[in-house]
C-alpha cells in the first residue's frame, strides 16, 4: 500500500548522464535529389544495453546509500526507508522519478542525477539481494490496523492492502508494487499522510494509486495500518494467526 517504500526510503531524483549514445549526424549533402536516394541511409548508432543488475557492483555503487539506508538496506533511521528486499524494479522506478523530478526530494535529487541506468540497476540489485530486518508493531493497534490491511473498508471505498502488496508485505515486484513487511512505521506514516494531504510521485496512472486511497484514511487509520506493516514478515503466509505485533 506504501511505497518504500522501499523499500520502500524519504529520499532521491532529475536526468543527466544518459546511458543512449547519440544518433550519427545527420547528412548536410545539397547533391541532387536521385544521388541522395542512392546513397545508403545513415544509421544510427546502436543504444548502448542495460544489463540486468549486478548486485556485486551495486554494492560498491551504493555505499554513499547506506549513510542514510545502511549498508545492508536496513536502515537505522525510521525516517529513512529499509530498501533491503525491496524489488530491483521498483527502486529503479523511483530513481528515475528523483531523477527527472516527477518524484520531488531534494536529497534524493543530489544522489540519483549523477546515475546512469545501470548504476541504478546495479544498485537496486544490491539491496533487492539484502534481507529486511523485522519490526514490531503496537500490540495496541494491530487489531484496526490488521483489519484495514487484510479487508479495507468497504463503506469508505478502502480497499485491503494486501491485494496489491500481498499477505505478507511481499509486494508484488512484477507490477512493481512495493514490498512494504518490516518498513518502518515512521516512514510508511509520513508518506501515507503526504499523499492524504496533495502529495505525489509522478504523473502516471500507477503514481495516483496511493493518493487516492490515501485520502479516504484518517489519522487513526495511518497509524494503526503503518504500525501492523511494520510488524508484518513472510512468516504471515505460512499461516500465522498474526503478523509479529509486540508491543513497543
Amino acid at each position: 500500500m506504501v511505497s518504500a517504500h522501499a523499500a520502500t526510503t524519504q529520499a532521491k531524483a532529475p536526468a543527466t548522464a544518459s546511458s543512449t549514445a547519440k544518433p550519427a549526424a545527420a547528412s548536410t549533402s545539397t547533391a541532387p535529389a536521385a544521388a541522395a536516394s542512392a546513397a545508403p541511409a545513415a544509421t544510427p548508432v546502436a543504444m548502448a544495453a542495460v544489463k540486468p543488475g549486478d548486485p556485486k557492483a551495486g554494492q560498491t555503487k551504493a555505499a554513499a546509500c547506506g549513510a542514510c539506508h545502511g549498508m545492508d538496506g536496513n536502515s537505522t533511521d525510521p525516517q529513512y526507508p529499509k530498501l533491503a528486499g525491496q524489488s530491483e524494479q521498483y527502486i529503479v522506478h523511483q530513481l528515475q522519478n528523483f531523477k527527472s523530478g516527477k518524484r520531488q526530494n531534494p536529497i534524493m535529487l543530489g544522489m540519483a542525477t549523477p546515475l546512469s541506468e545501470q548504476d541504478m540497476h546495479d544498485i537496486a540489485a544490491w539491496f533487492a539481494s539484502q534481507k529486511v530486518l523485522p519490526g514490531v508493531a503496537d500490540q495496541a493497534l494491530v487489531e484496526a490496523g490488521e483489519k484495514l490491511y487484510r479487508e479495507g473498508d468497504a463503506k469508505r471505498g478502502i480497499p485491503a492492502c494486501m491485494a496489491c502488496h500481498s499477505i505478507d508485505g511481499s509486494g508484488n515486484p512484477g507490477a512493481m508494487y512495493p514490498h512494504l513487511g518490516g518498513q518502518h512505521a515512521q516512514y510508511i506514516e509520513a508518506q501515507l499522510k503526504g499523499w492524504h494531504d496533495g502529495d505525489s510521485w509522478g504523473t502516471d496512472a500507477h503514481s495516483q494509486i496511493m493518493p487516492a486511497i490515501a485520502k479516504k484514511l484518517d489519522a487513526q487509520d495511518i497509524s494503526a495500518v503503518a504500525s501492523y506493516i511494520e510488524g508484518l514478515h513472510a512468516a504471515d503466509a505460512a499461516g500465522a494467526a498474526a503478523p509479529a505485533a509486540t508491543a513497543q
